[in-house]
């Protein structure tokens, strides 16, 4: 759905956010974000809040962040052109692999620069909360590296399905702690972090893992995820000669695909195409398609797009991917859509299987299950736009799927034998 934002109101806020004017100082895009906290929590983020002002911009701190980029993460990663899908698809298409990234995925570019910020407030320990697993493990690979401890809130059906994760968890050091309430999934998880946070939130920094929450998380998460899009820009500038007519990410909270489009918002040739969860049909509880069907409220601190019923009680949601199966979606993506800069779409459960079968079978990449859904729209957006340049950011590797993946078996096998 789009938020009722005038035409020339769109167009301020449009320039606002592509001048870096957004959020504003009550923490707001626009209409979204804010800040919607108990009393018990506003020291804590207003500590935050100063924190970020105080170093996250500095010289010293973003050398320290940088370095740890390139000599740890393995930044930059790479641009892959991907030719025989291309020959598929009648496109060019262009993969920006986060899953080269030390841990598999986006998460780490965040983890590792909050895990700084948490060791110069001097807090004792790190809460983090994980859906499919990724943000999990990039934060406790970010906390043995600043050598804080940390423990790690994850739904009790993303521990089942994500079991691989939770081992890499475990040997790297954190806790995991299995949320057993309300959907048991990303949303309880994030939750059951709050409450902690409630009980000591000077000695506990929440390393928030998506670009959701209450100001100043979705500021600081798309600050430390840009560097997707900042990179992804220049390289195919350099590699292809021009930029691309269309870039894909997948959207859950919104952390990968804020970090790919927010470098590309002033290239207003280029369209911005996130894609949701359309799990199994677009019934109550069937999908996690927030911004397709949801409507305004407050969810976890922020005022955004929320999955809710008539009464706004936060519906429960389905995705076959753990990391986009979440009700609500980060305040910039809200706005974004209001404003009609990024359209978001939805793929299904089974269009993201028959997309990540397709990308192992042309170019011998086992992509995430969150990231398939973008591949399963681009397909379908280049039947279209023939001969277009197609920029596709993946987000993280597949590896961790492989329990939900060994219960479907391969349809096609195009590289097999006879």
């Amino acid at each position: 759905m789009k938020a009722l934002i005038d035409a020339e109101e769109a167009k301020l806020l449009l320039d606002a956010s592509i001048a870096g004017s957004l959020p504003d100082e009550r923490g707001r895009f626009g209409p979204f974000g804010g800040r919607y906290i108990p009393e018990t929590l506003v020291p804590a983020f207003e500590r935050l809040e100063d924190g970020i002002r105080e170093h996250l911009h500095t010289e010293d701190f973003q050398a320290a962040y940088r370095s740890e980029l390139h000599g740890w993460v393995g930044r930059p990663t790479a641009l892959t052109y991907a030719p025989r899908l291309s020959e598929r698809w009648g496109a060019e298409v262009w993969l920006k692999r986060e899953d080269l990234a030390h841990t598999g995925a986006h998460k780490i570019n965040n983890a590792i620069g909050q895990a700084l910020l948490a060791k110069r407030l001097g807090v004792k320990r790190v809460i983090a909360e994980t859906g499919a697993g990724q943000h999990g493990v990039a934060s406790a690979a970010a906390c043995a590296r600043v050598g804080l401890p940390c423990r790690v809130y994850m739904g009790a059906v993303d521990v089942e399905r994500q079991a691989p994760n939770v081992d890499r968890m475990h040997r790297l050091g954190a806790e995991v702690f299995p949320v057993e309430s309300a959907d048991k999934t990303l949303r309880a998880a994030i939750d059951e972090a709050l409450r902690e946070w409630v009980t000591d939130p000077a000695d506990i920094y929440y390393l928030i893992g998506s670009a959701v929450g209450a100001h100043p998380y979705p500021y600081l998460v798309r600050e430390l995820q840009s560097v997707i899009g900042q990179e992804a820009r220049a390289q195919i500038l350099e590699m292809a000669g021009g930029l691309p007519d269309v870039a894909f990410a997948c959207v859950g909270g919104g952390s990968n695909a804020i970090g790919l489009f927010y470098p590309l918002l002033g290239d207003r040739d280029i369209e911005l195409i996130g894609v949701e969860a359309g799990g199994t049909g677009s019934g109550l509880g069937q999908n996690a398609a927030t911004l397709a069907t949801g409507t305004p409220g407050v969810l976890q601190g922020s005022y955004s797009i929320v999955l809710q019923d008539d009464h706004g009680n936060v519906r429960e949601t389905h995705s076959i991917s753990a990391g986009l199966d979440y009700s609500g979606v980060g305040p910039e993506h809200a706005l974004l859509q209001a404003v009609g800069r990024v359209t978001y779409v939805a793929a299904s459960d089974d269009e993201a299987l028959a997309a990540l079968e397709e990308l192992c079978e042309t170019e011998g990449i086992l992509t995430a299950l969150e990231t398939a859904h973008a591949y399963a729209s681009a397909k379908e957006w280049a039947k279209n736009n023939p001969g277009k340049r197609i920029l596709i950011g993946n987000s993280g590797r597949g590896d961790k799927d492989m329990p939900t993946l060994t219960q479907f078996p391969p349809r096609t096998n195009v590289n097999a034998g006879t």
